[in-house]
């Protein structure tokens, strides 16, 4: 049998130490004719002077840092592959990961699938074995410090992690990727929810191992792409019922973000989103005429995936998360019965 063809796309930016490990572990793919197209979106440590001679490799460095999101569009435009991988440049795919991933994502009905990401400090401790979606557009990474053991049947998740994962290049076509405007964060969530709004099944497969260097942090641009690009999702993905349904408790939740962005000393972060979103309207009307056209399936699909409890491992809870949390619950278990018959 013919083996699948993969172009792996990855990212390069700042000092990326693992660069080279993480190019290393690509081509050394089993089962799989792989390509890797690394995007330079600024590099500036030595790595990318090295896998520049590997074979099989392209370099690719567009004019402007284009985020991750716009950096997955200029990799996948030079892809030849059947098969689109993403895959972080500080994660280390195990030999047959990639070819495992390939296999779940051909299934009918599946759309998209991803790796078991393990934290690189200890392996047999999960990363992310897929992304809880919360119903006001917060995402983390689900089961961050559980054992993979915990995580060893095969899911459906509700959203994909943007760490390492396999998409049809014909689909990604479709959907026109990640739009360019997210520039970083969240792009994977909105690109889940087209996936699930289009009747398939996006997977988490627990035996495609990849070893993530994870690093939590945070910083202004983080904040303020991470709330923007949330609310862009729901103002763009959701159907206009959905939004009328969850209209009472999305203005709560953008008074408690408001509350925890004036504590946390990120409120210019907050407003600063908002402006980006009322400047860029006509924008944002656009992209929801074309989500809503392309979707053929109703939220209440999605909704059964959905939580109402915030409750990510890797960050400090802001106070009256436990509260909010209740509040929350109690709301969308009025809510989700309205949608689901939908």
């Amino acid at each position: 049998m013919t083996r699948p063809q993969v172009s792996a796309v990855m990212l390069a930016y700042g000092a990326e130490p693992y660069l080279v490990d993480a190019a290393r572990a690509v081509l050394a793919s089993t089962d799989v004719e792989i390509e890797l197209i690394v995007v330079d979106n600024g590099c500036t440590g030595d790595g990318i002077d090295v896998v520049k001679g590997f074979p099989g490799v392209r370099v690719v460095r567009p004019e402007t840092n284009t985020g991750y999101a716009g950096g997955c569009r200029v990799g996948a435009a030079e892809a030849t592959g059947e098969w689109l991988a993403f895959v972080n440049s500080d994660a280390i795919v195990a030999p047959d990961a990639l070819a495992k991933v390939v296999a779940v994502a051909g299934e009918p009905g599946v759309g998209a699938a991803m790796a078991s990401i393990r934290l690189a400090e200890n392996p047999e401790l999960i990363n992310t074995s897929g992304n809880p979606l919360h119903f006001i557009g917060l995402s983390w990474a689900g089961g961050n410090g559980e054992p993979a053991s915990a995580h060893a049947v095969r899911t459906t998740v509700p959203s994909l992690s943007g760490c390492c994962f396999v998409i049809a290049r014909q689909l990604w076509q479709e959907l026109d990727g990640f739009p360019a405007e997210y520039f970083a964060y969240h792009e994977d969530t909105e690109l889940s929810l087209r996936l699930w709004q289009r009747g398939l099944r996006p997977q988490y497969v627990p035996d495609a191992v990849v070893v993530h260097h994870y690093e939590f942090s945070r910083n202004s641009l983080k904040v303020y792409l991470v709330e923007r690009n949330r609310l862009l999702s729901l103002l763009t993905a959701y159907e206009g019922r959905t939004l009328a349904l969850l209209a009472p408790m999305l203005l709560l939740s953008e008074a408690a973000m408001l509350a925890a962005a004036l504590l946390g000393g990120w409120s210019k972060e907050k407003v600063r989103g908002w402006r980006w979103l009322w400047t860029n309207r006509a924008w944002v009307r656009a992209r929801r005429r074309r989500l809503q056209a392309e979707r053929t399936v109703p939220d209440g699909v999605i909704a059964a995936m959905m939580t109402a409890k915030v409750d990510p491992s890797n960050v400090e809870a802001p106070p009256g998360m436990g509260i909010f949390n209740v509040i929350a619950a109690g709301y969308w278990a009025l809510v989700r019965p309205l949608l689901r018959r939908a």
